[in-house]
């Protein structure tokens, strides 16, 4: 005999995963983008800058799919 999963497991590891890519996203456009005006410290290394919407939107597409299928699976009937 084997033991399933309860539901409630499985949407909660998705809420999971769904808030750890909004903490990563939060993080790192804070981090680029920042608040306050460029001063010194911050405009040194202007031309090394890179945008990080390229690879934030990656990492959410993966997690979308990721989702989707964990309730794909998770709601089909038997």
């Amino acid at each position: 005999m084997t033991r399933k999963t309860p539901r409630s497991f499985i949407y909660l590891g998705a809420l999971f995963i769904l808030l750890l890519v909004a903490t990563l996203n939060v993080y790192n456009l804070n981090e680029a983008y920042g608040d306050g005006p460029p001063y010194y410290a911050r405009t040194t290394n202007m031309d090394k800058w890179t945008d990080p919407l390229p690879a934030l939107v990656a990492v959410d597409a993966i997690a979308v799919v990721l989702i989707a299928a964990i309730l794909y699976l998770t709601r089909r009937k038997r």
